[in-house]
């Protein structure tokens, strides 16, 4: 259905040029821009195409003189490859200015600066110690810890019993006290009133003595060195600090090339949406995107339980995309440069994206 709306505008906006070029009209030809579905630079609308994007367009063709319209792609290759080939007189939404891009396409001066940033799922300080505390490897700690202490003290039992009157007592009544009395061992380093009185005894419960100050250790090292593993695993600092993460980003964007040129493994989706719906469903524990696009995204009541990174990884400014050699550039530019001094630029900013 949207391939064919895409098609039906193309052509209708054929038809207008060529109609409008016919001899006798003098007026100019209506504008046809390609965009995405990017929001809040564009959007779909019950009236239309919207967005910041969209409304500062709109703004520059009433300066020129002209109408515009706009065409949605699926995606960004399609949106770009669609001005390459000038099948549209441009595009505009939230397109970095690259290298790679201005090498096939023109560019007019940037329309906004944004930057490359990563939202992260949030992880309450609660939930993290949880799932520390029942990994794998702490119960399996846990396990070997009760089976020794068990173990301990059913051997004292067999060591002592008719000798302390503690472990005077049948096996079926025996079971728990005996734990006890190893576990106090481990714990408080003894019972002076309970000491072992056979020689078995006595060189068992040094033993226990003994080994209880390494099992305490360990089991308190095991735990100390998770958490930190785990403190230093929630926090992202540098892009480096997600190896080993489930990362992704769209096909196409600036943010993959990043992403790829500091060998940061990562999934790449057709369109935003389908990124975003993966990070909902749990498939990814980060977006690398355009930070502003991501904190619009996190202002929405439904949106999933993440933090942005406050700090930006890469500056990028956004630009309206043009066919190589367009003579649209110097216009719209002047006319950029006009919407600035008369404060609409900054009124639409305001608007769209509060203070900044």
């Amino acid at each position: 259905m949207r391939r064919s709306a895409r098609t039906i505008a193309l052509a209708v906006h054929l038809i207008l040029v060529t109609w409008l070029a016919c001899p006798g009209w003098a007026q100019p030809s209506s504008l046809l821009f390609a965009t995405v579905d990017r929001a809040p630079f564009s959007m779909p609308g019950a009236e239309g195409a919207d967005g910041f994007s969209i409304a500062l367009m709109r703004e520059i063709a009433d300066v020129l003189g002209r109408d515009v319209a706009f065409v949605y792609m699926d995606s960004f290759p399609e949106m770009l490859g669609a001005v390459e080939r000038g099948e549209v007189d441009g595009a505009i939404a939230n397109i970095s200015i690259t290298g790679a891009r201005e090498a096939v396409l023109d560019f007019s001066q940037p329309i906004f600066q944004s930057g490359l940033q990563i939202m992260m799922r949030s992880e309450e300080g609660s939930s993290a110690l949880w799932r520390v505390l029942l990994s794998r490897d702490l119960l399996l700690t846990g396990l070997a810890a009760f089976a020794l202490l068990f173990g301990g003290g059913m051997a004292m039992w067999l060591f002592e019993r008719g000798r302390q009157p503690y472990f005077d007592r049948p096996l079926n009544e025996a079971l728990f006290p005996s734990f006890w009395w190893a576990l106090n061992l481990v714990v408080n380093g003894g019972f002076e009133e309970r000491m072992p009185r056979s020689l078995p005894g006595r060189v068992f419960g040094v033993v226990l003595v003994v080994s209880s100050l390494f099992v305490v250790s360990v089991f308190v090292a095991n735990i100390t060195a998770k958490m930190t593993v785990q403190a230093i695993t929630a926090s992202v600092d540098n892009v480096s600090d997600l190896d080993g993460r489930r990362v992704g980003t769209t096909l196409g964007s600036s943010a993959s090339a990043f992403l790829s040129a500091r060998e940061v493994s990562h999934r790449r989706y057709a369109s935003f949406d389908e990124l975003i719906a993966d990070f909902e469903a749990g498939g990814l524990d980060a977006v690398v995107f355009d930070g502003p696009l991501l904190s619009y995204y996190l202002s929405q009541p439904d949106a999933a339980e993440a933090e942005l990174i406050d700090r930006v990884f890469r500056v990028e400014n956004y630009g309206i995309a043009l066919p190589t050699g367009s003579a649209l550039r110097e216009p719209i530019n002047v006319a950029l440069l006009g919407l600035r001094e008369t404060g609409t630029y900054d009124a639409l900013v305001s608007q769209w994206f509060g203070s900044r």
